[in-house]
């Protein structure tokens, strides 16, 4: 197979990409670059040779007994990104997001699977340093795996393992054809350099090695293999990652996340993400159908330092009326000040428009109560979302002790009830761990 490509300074290059015969069933213990090397000893500075990984896994041992494949998948995985039914898509120890941790069950004996290479980046560079050694040439290696893809059906084969190849390729900085300068343009050689040469392989042909030549541009014409990242660089930094999770797990880890933040720092708080926020806060279930919940948004710092400080004043008097200490009323006036250093405000207001009257004591204080629970779940909603817009929060019912005066600088409506409310900003500092919780502490069965 024959192509067209852009080498480095912009020339058209033609490049090949062909399959090996000629490598046998590979066992442990084997030489996979003698292998390589005899099956095409013609091999050239600036070919880059393509290598599947099951043959590498194979030689350096990594085939295991494991009549549960589950468990070893359990084995091998850091971390659960998305599951739907039997299918797992996992972070694995090699950092890799893939299906089932890439442990393979295809192509080995019964009760046997099959694990990715320890190292992939270091095996590539043994096979590389081992086609040196025994042609006297320098090639890049990829250790290439087949890997589904968000947002696109089918499987195609990406780098996993890289040495001596340009794995990115930053255009960022240049310009386009037209001159627009190009600011986000990384180009992911090596994965292109692997679904090239599994064209030629295919899935089930029994031809394990590609080699690409006509690409020099691409090779390292060095021999310091050690200082490389290697295919490594391909993955993407969880920070910069905006699909790291599943559905599912983005909720679970979202609720299990947010934290009350009590330090803020003084970055702006995106309005939109709070808008964002409270749209997933009034999906919240509530009672007749109603719409229980109302959020005041105190954007700007006059109206959070004017709410504030007539709180302050209102909890003062009550705190003096009922005979505390000055000590004792700056001891807790203090306690309100993570309203205060927070960049954002929300106040969420519960309103009972829609409920019952019953005329009945015990029926009427159950469907307030009704209201207040729908109120309290609008809020999680809110604070879990927050967390998902990677914003800290802190509920604090300070409000609630003087109502009157948060609707009158506010200007609410008599029918609005302030409960409490919600610090928003960027966490000054990581949160300490959680402890650890038994939910079966919390449950009865009957």
């Amino acid at each position: 197979m024959s192509a067209t490509a852009s080498a480095a300074a912009g020339e058209r290059a033609e490049y090949r990409v062909w399959a090996l015969s000629g490598i046998p069933e590979v066992r442990q213990g084997d030489d996979i670059a003698k292998l390589i090397a005899s099956a095409e000893p013609g091999l050239a500075d600036g070919d880059v040779v393509i290598v599947t990984s099951k043959i590498v896994s194979k030689a350096e041992g990594r085939l295991m007994r494991a009549d549960d494949r589950e468990a070893a998948i359990d084995a091998e995985t850091v971390r659960v990104v998305a599951r739907r039914g039997t299918l797992r898509i996992v972070e694995n120890r090699q950092g890799l997001v893939m299906a089932a941790a890439g442990v393979d069950a295809s192509n080995t004996p019964a009760g046997t699977v099959l694990l990715l290479p320890e190292d992939p980046d270091a095996s590539a560079r043994a096979i590389r340093a081992g086609l040196r050694e025994i042609l006297g040439v320098n090639v890049g290696v990829i250790v290439t795996d087949t890997f589904g893809r968000p947002w696109r059906s089918g499987l195609t084969d990406v780098a996993i393992g890289a040495a001596g190849v340009r794995v990115l390729d930053d255009l960022r900085g240049g310009t386009d054809a037209y001159g627009n300068p190009l600011s986000a343009t990384i180009v992911a050689t090596a994965d292109e350099l692997a679904a090239a040469g599994d064209l030629v392989k295919g899935k089930a042909a029994g031809r394990p090695v590609a080699v690409v030549r006509g690409l020099p541009h691409v090779v390292d014409p060095g021999t310091a293999d050690d200082a490389e990242e290697g295919a490594r660089a391909l993955v993407r930094r969880a920070q910069d990652d905006m699909f790291r999770l599943g559905t599912s797990e983005a909720i679970r880890e979202a609720v299990t996340q947010r934290r009350t933040v009590r330090a803020f720092t003084d970055a702006p708080v995106d309005p939109g993400a709070v808008r964002r926020a409270v749209a997933a806060a009034v999906t919240a279930p509530a009672p007749h159908h109603t719409t229980p919940w109302r959020f005041v948004l105190l954007e700007s710092e006059e109206s959070r330092v004017r709410l504030l400080d007539a709180m302050r004043d209102a909890w003062i008097a009550d705190l003096r009326r009922d005979g505390k200490s000055e000590e004792s009323i700056a001891k807790r006036i203090r306690r309100g000040d993570v309203l205060r250093q927070a960049p954002y405000l929300i106040v969420p207001c519960l309103v009972m428009d829609g409920s019952h009257s019953y005329g009945d004591p015990r029926r009427d204080g159950a469907e307030r109560e009704m209201f207040v629970v729908a109120m309290g779940a609008g809020v999680q909603n809110l604070l879990v979302a927050l967390a998902g817009e990677r914003l800290g929060s802190a509920w604090v019912s300070s409000t609630m002790f003087c109502r009157d005066v948060v609707r009158e600088v506010l200007g609410l409506p008599s029918g609005w009830d302030p409960m409490g409310a919600v610090a928003v900003g960027r966490p000054a500092e990581e949160p300490r761990p959680r402890p650890e919780r038994d939910a079966g502490a919390f449950v009865e069965v009957r």
